[in-house]
């Protein structure tokens, strides 16, 4: 029964928005409404650029000393959705963005929506119980083995995927 609430807070949220729109438009005007929402949007840009590298950073970072980045990735995930409701136009948006900045409320909500989160971890180029296909690292990355019933040339002459553009390559 959760669809309805999602559905709901698709719909409260534009209404929201437009409210903040009427109400900051009556405080600081038009121009001044239009440049806060130019500044959020760059503001939001600059996070998500500062903060996806960074998150990189610390990603291989913890790769390298054979830690798990579990942590790593859930804070850089909400601080870079964060980033993105600062681009989004609106201050209902902005003010959830800000939220998520702060460190108290990002593991509180990881806290509270953590415990639904299931990871499940799998070895690389293993080979699946119920798949009969096995991936094997190549030059240019993994490469998928198929069985002749799996694939079929694309009859479409025009195709990427059928013989005649093989063979005139």
């Amino acid at each position: 029964m959760r669809t309805p609430w999602i559905a709901i807070l698709f719909l409260l949220l534009p209404l929201a928005e437009i409210a903040g729109f009427v109400v900051v438009g009556q405080m600081v005007g038009v121009w001044g409404t239009l440049g806060l929402v130019l500044l959020s949007g760059v503001v939001g840009i600059m996070l998500l650029r500062i903060q996806g590298l960074q998150m990189l950073r610390r990603l291989s970072e913890e790769g390298r000393e054979g830690r798990v980045p579990g942590d790593t990735i859930v804070q850089g995930a909400m601080i870079v959705v964060a980033a993105v409701l600062f681009i989004v136009p609106g201050f209902v948006t902005d003010l959830i963005g800000l939220a998520l900045l702060i460190p108290f409320v990002r593991r509180t909500l990881w806290s509270a929506i953590g415990r639904r989160v299931v990871v499940v971890r799998s070895a690389p180029h293993s080979r699946g119980p119920t798949s009969g296909r096995s991936t094997t690292p190549g030059p240019d990355g993994p490469v998928v083995d198929l069985d002749d019933e799996d694939f079929r040339r694309d009859p479409n002459p025009s195709s990427p995927w059928s013989d005649r553009r093989i063979r005139d390559e």
